[in-house]
């Protein structure tokens, strides 16, 4: 009985645990099937917002609203990382933007998860060589002419893919042998297909260096501090061309970048220095200019041939400038021997000529003032103040030839009213009348009497003065014709015409 008890409650047991695995069985199984239910709709939605995407990318695309496009395919790929054409799409877009090395990770993605994808193999190697990956840009072209050898635009490119490499050799070789013209001619062609290959545009900058054509170095070099990555080197370069040319603004702005990318770089911090150094100098100075302290700017253009004495331009530079402050505050012998010299250096620079000019006219030296002024406008011919100032010479060497007002004085042009009057009573005083015995000599010293007294009254009046100084005669009645205004002064007539007098001559 025993026995039989034990082996009817193992049953009932054994019963209730088949009972129960059934019952977790039958749960399990629909839980499953409302997993996989839940799945399915997961999937399809994730499915339809990838499509969505992709379709928001094209029209965005479509529109030229690239960045927005590049947001849309961003998530498409996030949604499927598996999926070759969304890669490729996104490629598409960063070509679009002009960010050629961030499509080349894209385009191989694409190509290894689809490996026959000729177009992806077709447009990774065109990247390839335009970077003048040449090697690898073969390896493409060639992998889509085993599977489509009738494929023209791999045809073709893999010549072009030649053509660049016999270049760069001819090129490398001409350059070794200093043949840089033949060098340039080469890169020239290497370039036309490799226009992303940084070490052309670097080869050919040093040529153009080499033969002392340094702005077409310059236009070589400033790709390629886009076209490599912390490209110091090629800042630093720059920096110092412009630095050559007497671009100073534009080398502190290049030196500037350099320590942006590494602000303890040596060498840039060094030339940094110096180029920061000359430029404040320099813009110093043209600011004295502008508040007319010409002798304060005198001074800092003579501190900066200090600064930097090596390189002829800033030293040609500060010459012109100092012959220009020069003439400005009226210092006209020493403008003339500055002015000189700096015409010397830079032969072709009408404002060293115009500077020089004005100089010999305040020198009453007409004719020379008219020499430089000419050959000026020759050098600048739309300059209005050039045209202006030859205008005014030419009056002045024609009213020298007739009667000059300062000459009769003895003053320079630029004195002051105290000046001309006490030249004027000097002179009045010496040829009054009454000091000769002659009848002769009397008519000589009323003359002469009569000029003096002209040319006191011109140059003291502000408003005929101006007259003169622009070349013209106030008291020429030539001048006077058609204007509506007769000067009247006090000498007009002469008061020792006929018979008996007497002249008292007062000081006032």
């Amino acid at each position: 009985d025993c026995e039989l008890r034990k082996a009817a409650l193992w049953g009932a047991s054994m019963d209730r645990d088949k009972r129960r695995l059934s019952g977790v069985l039958s749960s399990l199984s629909l839980f499953c099937v409302i997993l996989d239910l839940q799945l399915h709709g997961l999937s399809a939605a994730n499915h339809a917002e990838i499509e969505g995407h992709l379709e928001m990318g094209r029209k965005l695309l479509a529109a030229g609203q690239l960045a927005e496009a590049l947001t849309h395919y961003h998530a498409a790929v996030d949604g499927d990382p598996n999926n070759y054409l969304t890669y490729y799409k996104r490629a598409a877009v960063y070509l679009a933007m002009g960010k050629f090395r961030s499509a080349l990770p894209d385009l191989s993605r694409a190509i290894q998860l689809k490996p026959d994808f000729l177009a992806a193999r077709l447009q990774r190697g065109n990247i390839l060589l335009k970077q003048g990956d040449v090697q690898e840009a073969r390896q493409d072209f060639l992998s889509v002419l085993q599977s489509s050898p009738n494929n023209e635009e791999a045809q073709s490119q893999l010549e072009r893919v030649q053509e660049v490499e016999r270049n760069v050799g001819g090129a490398s070789e001409a350059y070794e042998r200093r043949d840089y013209y033949g060098a340039i001619a080469l890169l020239e062609k290497v370039i036309e297909f490799s226009p992303w290959d940084p070490s052309a545009r670097e080869l050919r900058a040093e040529c153009y260096l080499q033969v002392g054509e340094l702005s077409n170095a310059v236009q070589d070099l400033k790709p390629t501090t886009k076209l490599r990555n912390d490209n110091r080197a090629a800042f630093l370069k720059l920096s110092k061309l412009y630095y050559s040319m007497g671009e100073h603004g534009e080398s502190l702005s290049q030196v500037r970048e350099c320590l942006k990318l590494d602000q303890d770089d040596k060498e840039c911090f060094s030339h940094y220095k110096q180029v920061k150094k000359l430029s404040r100098q320099l813009e110093m100075a043209e600011e004295l200019i502008r508040e007319q302290r010409y002798e304060d700017a005198i001074e800092k253009f003579e501190a900066s041939v200090k600064t930097e004495p090596r390189v002829e331009v800033y030293s040609t530079r500060a010459k012109e400038r100092i012959c220009h402050c020069l003439s400005k505050s009226q210092r006209t012998e020493e403008a003339i021997l500055v002015c000189t010299e700096a015409h010397q250096r830079d032969p072709q620079n009408p404002l060293i000529l115009r500077d020089r000019a004005e100089a010999y006219i305040l020198n009453e030296e007409y004719e020379k003032a008219v020499e430089d002024l000419l050959q000026a406008k020759e050098l600048d011919g739309e300059s209005e103040e050039i045209k202006e100032g030859l205008e005014r010479a030419q009056k002045l060497l024609k009213q020298s030839k007739k009667r000059d007002y300062y000459k009769i004085l003895g003053v320079k042009r630029n004195a002051n009213k105290q000046e001309v009057i006490k030249a004027y009573r000097k002179l009045a005083q010496q040829w009054h009348p009454d000091n000769f015995q002659s009848e002769e000599e009397k008519k000589e010293a009323e003359k002469k009497f009569i000029d003096i007294a002209a040319a006191k009254e011109v140059l003291t009046d502000p408003e005929m003065r101006q007259k003169v100084d622009a070349g013209e005669d106030p008291l020429d009645p030539e001048n006077q014709q058609g204007s509506g205004h007769h000067q009247q002064w006090p000498f007009e007539f002469n008061p020792f015409g006929s018979g008996n007098y007497q002249f008292k001559f007062n000081y006032h």
